[in-house]
């Protein structure tokens, strides 16, 4: 039986080997053997870090196979702006200008450029070439969904003022939670999704949210 890829992205940024793979695609560059479909030892080639489509213009390859890029996956658009990606303006247009709308909304500022936003992310997200951790910025309850936090060392993804928590098989239904340690989403992201960018969200959260029962 062959045995999954290292191409599935936790909310940390981690790359992971799991047969699950998700509801996006994305890529960091090229850092992979496309001989032996291995992770080379870097973990990003630009500081564009990207969220795509897993269906664009009926395209097919074999994953990890070429020199173009790196395919990684994630659970959801939550996990991936967790993880420091933002949305591709080549699959994703109608998306990425409402996350960089937002962005500016949040920031008070003009439209950035992609390299300025890229440039943001990339200091919010790596220190010393680990993970940065953000302090809280409002209590839990107070957060829009598509906001991943830390609560005693797991990532939980906050939908409807509800915490679903990941494990690289999905979200766990939801728990009473009262506070968090950390926040995971980059700080810039976040205040884009509090001036507006809706995520897209797995379906067990997006059921929440809308009021039905999760399955």
């Amino acid at each position: 039986m062959q045995l999954p890829l290292q191409n599935r992205v936790t909310p940390t940024g981690e790359i992971i080997s799991t047969p699950h793979r998700g509801l996006f695609t994305g890529n960091r560059g090229i850092i992979h053997d496309p001989a032996t479909k291995a992770l080379l030892r870097k973990r990003w080639a630009s500081k564009a870090w990207l969220i795509c489509r897993c269906d664009y213009k009926d395209r097919r390859c074999d994953v990890m196979a070429g020199r173009s890029w790196t395919e990684l996956f994630f659970l959801d658009e939550a996990v991936a702006l967790a993880a420091g990606h933002r949305p591709c303006f080549l699959c994703r247009r109608k998306a990425a200008e409402s996350f960089r709308a937002a962005w500016a909304a949040g920031a008070e500022v003009g439209k950035p450029p992609t390299a300025a936003m890229d440039a943001v992310l990339h200091r919010e997200r790596v220190a010393g070439g680990g993970r940065r951790v953000h302090a809280m910025p409002a209590p839990l309850r107070e957060l829009p969904s598509g906001t991943v936090v830390v609560v005693s060392g797991a990532a939980y993804t906050i939908a409807a003022g509800s915490a679903f928590r990941w494990t690289e098989c999905g979200y766990e239904p939801p728990e009473a939670t009262r506070d968090a340690d950390s926040l995971r989403t980059p700080p810039s992201t976040f205040m884009a999704l509090r001036a507006g960018y809706r995520p897209v969200l797995h379906p067990t959260l997006a059921a929440f949210a809308a009021g039905a029962t999760p399955s």
